[in-house]
């Protein structure tokens, strides 16, 4: 079965955005809650995030061209790190409204109906966020997985104003309302981070994770047996495109037919092993010295030899 473009899911996000949206102003109306109208402040965030998702994918499923000869996909980069920066003028929003309340303090009306509604947005947030990072984890989209993320932190967010407003109700103590909304920025600032961290890495060519490159040094080392070495193994990611380049070392009186072929099967495993991996190799002569000048392109303990 064909899977669906990841701009659907995107699409989904922006469209859930606008819905639950309208479901927490309509929650902070009835209650003229400032934890409520944070969280309806979240919630521009969420829309304005999944619609960079949106573009941003549209972009990075591009194929290649004679620009971008190894395709869009750090596009999907962009969009988490913009997720982030948004993040954080949310938490500048929540706290400015939070601190003005907590000075002027009011009694909040119709708690039960307003957080019925926001329950009902919570719900709607959390099916779409587990859908997002399902999709994104399994089809490595750095924009979705993101996007879930983002959610997420809207659902434990909605959920900590649900129970802050319900204590308000409960004690009459008004200034635990912006209180509760301090306490949610501070959260949301850390969020931010976090998938500023992760956009960083991505542009700037981190490794691909342990676990990756001991497949791939796994998958070398097999080798072994028949003659090959290898070093000047490099690794990085760009979203859903992994990449690796080796510098393979076998014996200097084969031929370039032996050494291709065995090159065709070594890149093909390679590809086995991890899926949307890209695999640039290079042949040298074990014996020639030359070929030992390259162990400078080391990263890591990477060399092997017969």
């Amino acid at each position: 079965m064909k899977e669906r473009p990841l701009t659907q899911y995107a699409l989904l996000s922006v469209a859930v955005a606008i819905v639950i949206l309208l479901l927490k102003l309509v929650a902070w109306h009835l209650t003229g809650s400032i934890g409520l109208l944070s969280d309806a402040l979240e919630s521009v965030v969420n829309l304005v995030a999944a619609f960079i998702a949106w573009i941003s994918l549209s972009v990075a499923i591009q194929p290649e061209d004679k620009e971008h000869a190894f395709g869009h996909s750090k596009a999907e980069y962009f969009a988490s790190g913009l997720e982030g920066l948004f993040i954080f003028i949310a938490a500048l929003g929540i706290a400015w409204a939070a601190i003005e309340r907590f000075f002027h303090p009011q009694a909040l009306t119709h708690t039960f109906q307003g957080i019925l509604v926001s329950s009902g947005a919570s719900v709607i947030n959390l099916v779409v966020a587990l859908i997002l990072l399902r999709v994104g984890k399994k089809r490595s989209s750095v924009a979705l997985e993101a996007d879930g993320k983002h959610l997420m932190t809207d659902v434990w967010t909605s959920v900590g104003v649900i129970i802050g407003i319900s204590l308000v109700a409960l004690t009459q103590w008004w200034w635990l309302d912006p209180m509760v909304g301090l306490l949610l920025s501070a959260h949301i600032v850390v969020t931010g981070l976090k998938l500023m961290k992760e956009s960083m890495r991505g542009l700037m060519d981190f490794r691909l994770p342990k676990k990756e490159l001991a497949l791939i040094q796994a998958t070398l080392d097999k080798y072994a047996a028949e003659g090959i070495g290898y070093h000047a193994l490099r690794t990085r990611r760009a979203a859903a495109l992994k990449f690796v380049a080796v510098h393979l070392l076998m014996p200097g009186e084969w031929t370039v037919v032996q050494g291709h072929t065995i090159v065709e099967r070594i890149e093909e495993d390679l590809r086995n092993a991890i899926p949307n991996l890209i695999v640039f190799t290079h042949m040298e002569p074990l014996e020639d010295p030359a070929s030992w000048e390259d162990v400078k392109l080391e990263r890591g303990k990477v060399f092997h030899e017969k």
